[in-house]
Order: structure tokens, then C-alpha cells, then sequence
């Protein structure tokens, strides 16, 4: 097989949630330049009319969007309905949405806790679950959770985050386990410090300072960095991978002291 037909999506469906920027709109362009179909959700439908024309741009390709917050259980829902309306299935889902709320630990309130279960975790169970039985009727499919180094170590504040993510990781060995069987892969990607939204409003300059100086390569990731790892995981290329965690973060987890 040539390398080129390795990372070939011609005829697949993609579903990325947080799809109107950062790292999900990366891996949508990623995926549409290999040839898929993709469907990109969020809460504002600007900024998903605009990304869809931007991930389509001087290719082929199509795209749909789906406005939702999968915050949400019944939004979760519905999402996992309409997305399969513009191109008839999901072929591969990418759980990418997500948040966080630093807080300490004796801090954090009910509310926050909630929110952010549901947000970062109970969604991507939802939309597994409601997806799952197409791709196994066609025996192929792919689901990959978008997780975070703070799934495998953590800092200050990270409470419900670092449990969610690592939360994920867990959930794709057990799935993994049960999908194998109808040709379903499912891994997480773990980015490290990457130039989105998320990091930039919520960390101050002496600590964007600092996670860059952690890394190996002394910088922040660029969104696009985190798409070949997700295009490996989407196509036939990465088809004996699964049950794992790639961790993308520039090295960052190799520092210890």
C-alpha cells in the first residue's frame, strides 16, 4: 500500500466536537484534506458557519456543522442524531470539546464539578454510545478522545479536570476491549501545551512562560501539530492502534526535575 493511501479518508464521515477553532477545526482541515466528510459542532453557529468554509478551503471536500452544547446530556443527544443527517453516518468521531474551571480542591463547587463531568466526559460517553452501533453494522469505525497530560500528571487547581481526562483514558481501554471485535479502534490523544483558546484566557504570562520552558522543544504546540497524530489515528494507518494514549506534548512529560 502506498503511504499516501495509508492516511486516505475518501469516503468517511467525520464527527469533531469544539470544531469551529483551535485544535478541532486543525484536525477537520486534516481530515478533509485526506478526503473525509466532516461535521463540526459548538455552541455558535458564526463561528461554525465560518470555520466550515475555512476547513473546506481549495479542497474538495464537505462539510456541515451542528450548533450544540454538549454540556448538555439532551444536546449530546440530539448532536449524535443531526450529525449523521448531512452524510448519512459517522464514521469517525472525535470527542474534542471540553473546559476547565481552576479551582482548588476545597473550593470547587457542585455546579463547577457537574459542569464539567458533563462537558469533558459524560458527553463523550453519550455520543460513543449513540454512534457506536452504525459503526458497528459497517464494521469500521473510529472514536478518539481527545484527552490532556493532565490525565497522567497534573497541577494546582486541575481537580476535576486532571480527573476527567484521565477519566477518558480509561474509558477508551474498556471500550476498546469491546469494539475491537467490529473493526472499531478507540485511543486518546493527550496534547500537552498547545496554542488554543483554553490556555491562553485562563494561564497568566509567567505561567505560559513557564509550560513552555518545560516542553523539550521550548515553545508551545501549534494546533496543527496535534492533526497528524489525529489523521494517524483516524485512517488505516493507525489500524492495529488501539486501547492507547499518544501523548503530543513536546516532551513535557519527560522533564522531571
Amino acid at each position: 500500500m502506498q503511504p499516501n493511501a495509508l492516511f486516505d479518508l475518501t469516503g468517511r464521515v467525520a464527527l469533531i466536537t469544539g470544531g469551529s477553532k483551535g485544535l478541532g477545526k486543525a484536525m477537520a482541515r486534516a481530515f478533509a484534506a485526506a478526503g473525509a466528510s466532516v461535521v463540526i459542532s459548538s455552541r455558535h453557529e458564526d463561528e461554525l458557519r465560518q470555520a466550515a468554509d475555512e476547513i473546506t478551503l481549495g479542497l474538495p471536500a464537505r462539510a456541515a456543522y451542528v450548533v450544540a452544547d454538549v454540556s448538555r446530556r439532551p444536546e449530546a443527544e440530539r448532536l449524535a442524531r443531526e450529525a449523521c443527517q448531512p452524510f448519512g453516518r459517522i464514521d469517525i468521531l472525535v470527542n474534542n470539546a471540553g473546559g476547565n474551571v481552576p479551582q482548588p480542591i476545597d473550593e470547587i463547587t457542585d455546579d463547577e464539578w457537574d459542569h464539567l463531568l458533563e462537558l469533558n466526559l459524560t458527553s463523550c460517553m453519550v455520543l460513543t454510545r449513540a454512534l457506536v452501533p452504525g459503526m458497528k453494522e459497517r464494521r469500521w469505525g473510529r472514536v478518539i478522545h481527545i484527552s490532556s497530560i493532565m490525565g497522567l500528571a497534573s497541577k494546582e487547581g486541575r481537580n476535576a479536570y486532571s480527573a476527567t481526562k484521565a477519566a477518558l483514558i480509561g474509558m477508551a481501554r474498556s471500550s476498546a476491549l469491546e469494539l475491537g471485535p467490529f473493526g472499531i479502534t478507540v485511543n486518546c490523544l493527550a496534547p500537552g501545551p498547545f496554542l488554543t483558546d483554553l490556555p491562553m484566557n485562563l494561564l497568566k504570562p509567567e505561567e505560559k512562560q513557564t509550560f513552555a520552558e518545560r516542553t523539550a522543544l521550548r515553545r508551545w504546540g501549534e494546533p496543527r501539530e496535534l492533526a497528524g497524530p489525529a489523521l494517524l489515528l483516524a485512517s488505516d494507518a493507525g489500524s492495529y492502534i488501539t486501547g492507547t494514549t499518544i501523548v503530543v506534548d513536546g516532551g513535557t512529560l519527560v522533564k522531571t526535575f
